[in-house]
């Protein structure tokens, strides 16, 4: 899952991103409003955590700008303002969820995957593949009932084909969702990722088909 902290205060966008990033979250940061709105339209994310007071561009405005250009990600506005008209003002523009400053983290991640829930509402926080059974909420993999010791680009790798088993996805699908706006491109990052991912899985790593010159795809049970 990806996810753009558009916050100006540094320290906590940082903090934020940090303990994002240990619960197998890929983080983008902009510390500007038109930074955040440049970024948002740019690429696919799963959830933006969206300061109210920004520079340049104000968190109301890149709201709804983002939501009359159909940007479906889900907003959490973040806020020092508790006034109630604050709060309404910014779910009638199309925030699905906010919360105030101070907060605590474990607050932050518990509205983040509710609302990942309510997205991917068809899917079960538990996504399987013959003997393969990945728990995003518990952050662990299983492979015929054997816990397997995944690093975070390759649990995120192996969930996203999961989410979409049947599908062929490009090598610049996994890296849009595995990886954050600094990774170089022109390296054969995925390839390395799937090959160790692969060897990890043992024998269920060949359920992860490769489709040359195009990328990689699980197969719907049953298919191949």
């Amino acid at each position: 899952m990806k996810i753009l902290i558009i916050e100006d205060e540094k320290l906590i966008a940082d903090n934020i991103k940090a303990g994002l990033e240990q619960h197998m979250f890929v983080v983008d940061v902009a510390y500007s409003g038109e930074e955040g709105y440049a970024l948002a339209g740019g690429s696919d994310y799963d959830v933006i955590i969206l300061d109210l007071m920004l520079p340049n561009m104000q968190g109301e405005e890149l709201c709804r700008k983002l939501r009359m250009e159909k940007n479906e990600a889900s907003i959490i506005m973040l806020t020092a303002k508790k006034q109630l008209g604050n709060i309404i003002d910014g779910l009638n523009i199309g925030a699905d969820d906010y919360i105030s400053k101070p907060f605590e983290f474990t607050e932050l991640l518990a509205r983040i995957r509710a609302l990942i829930r309510r997205s991917y509402k068809n899917i079960d926080n538990v996504l399987s593949y013959r003997e393969i059974e990945l728990d995003i909420d518990k952050e662990q993999v299983f492979g015929g009932g054997r816990e397997i010791g995944l690093t975070k680009k390759e649990f995120m790798i192996l969930e996203y084909l999961l989410r979409h088993k049947g599908q062929l996805i490009s090598r610049n699908q996994l890296l849009e969702h595995a990886w954050d706006m600094n990774v170089d491109i022109f390296t054969n990052v995925v390839d390395t990722h799937i090959k160790n991912l692969r060897k990890k899985l043992g024998k269920y790593g060949n359920y992860i088909i490769t489709i040359y010159g195009s990328g990689y795809r699980i197969p719907v049970k049953g298919s191949d």
